[in-house]
């Protein structure tokens, strides 16, 4: 045991010398204080803080192995490279530790325990969303694989892409904190509100319950046959139209075609007349 918790301690204080993927979502996020703790453990003013007594990290840790191998099998897909440790080949202080890259696609692995109260994958995605985007930069990944297991016996796979926006400002975060950690300035948070994750769309829903969905449904199917028919009678009227008129005009419709060739449909104002009165 006392071996074990050396070799934790030398791996929490080698993580001193580069900003990793669980440090960038403390730096994306909304909390002073847990900021500046971890400004002060990058300048070794403080041991980084020992997770060996918080139980979800620990279960976390505990369930990576069986997340991994129930991956492998559900997907088809190998996960090599799992735990190697990365340096940016230009910013030397970003780093990450997989915990593995998809071998057929090269995207990066991440499993993750989560408690399921009130779980959602949007929620998931959101709170993973600086440590996977700060992953991908350091390895030049397009993707990742979101892997979790939730405490309610739930396993969920969420594919989240590369964010060249959200990359710019985690890259310009992480640049501040770091010249804070260097300089010994005390830092701030970075204060701007990242764009939502784009995730891949892989839910079926029933929205059977919506009535909203029901009545625009509804005027969907309607209307749908006339609407082929109105599309169709578009396409064969632009047919008629001869190549050199710029307007052509009979029946309520003028067609106008513009400068680029384009031809436009406008129903014309029917004028009734009124017999006069006697």
């Amino acid at each position: 045991m006392e071996g074990f918790m050396t070799n934790a301690a030398e791996l929490r204080n080698g993580r001193r010398d580069f900003i990793g993927g669980s440090d960038a979502r403390i730096i994306m996020g909304e909390d002073q204080d847990k900021l500046i703790r971890l400004w002060r453990e990058k300048r070794g003013e403080v041991e980084a803080a020992d997770l060996s007594g918080e139980l979800i990290v620990q279960l976390g840790t505990t369930t990576e192995e069986l997340n991994r191998t129930w991956y492998e099998r559900t997907s088809g897909n190998r996960v090599e490279d799992v735990q190697r440790r990365v340096r940016h080949p230009v910013h030397k202080w970003m780093g990450a530790t997989l915990d593995g890259r998809v071998q057929e696609t090269g995207a990066v692995f991440e499993a993750k325990f989560m408690l399921p109260w009130s779980f959602s994958e949007e929620a998931a995605a959101e709170k993973h969303m600086a440590q996977l985007q700060h992953n991908m930069w350091v390895v030049s990944a397009r993707s990742a694989v979101l892997s979790i297991i939730t405490g309610g016996g739930k396993w969920v796979e969420i594919t989240v892409h590369a964010d060249p926006l959200y990359q710019h400002l985690l890259l310009t975060a992480e640049k501040q904190f770091w010249r804070c950690v260097q300089s010994g300035d005390a830092p701030v948070l970075f204060g701007i509100e990242t764009p939502r994750p784009r995730l891949e769309a892989i839910k079926i829903v029933d929205m059977a319950a919506s009535n909203s969905w029901a009545g625009l449904a509804a005027t969907y199917l309607r209307t749908r046959e006339a609407h082929e028919d109105h599309e169709l009678a578009k396409a064969e009227l632009k047919k008629l139209v001869p190549e050199d008129a710029k307007e052509a005009t009979g029946h309520g419709l003028k067609a106008k075609r513009s400068k680029s060739g384009a031809i436009s449909f406008e129903a014309l104002r029917v004028e009734v007349a009124h017999a006069p009165v006697q």
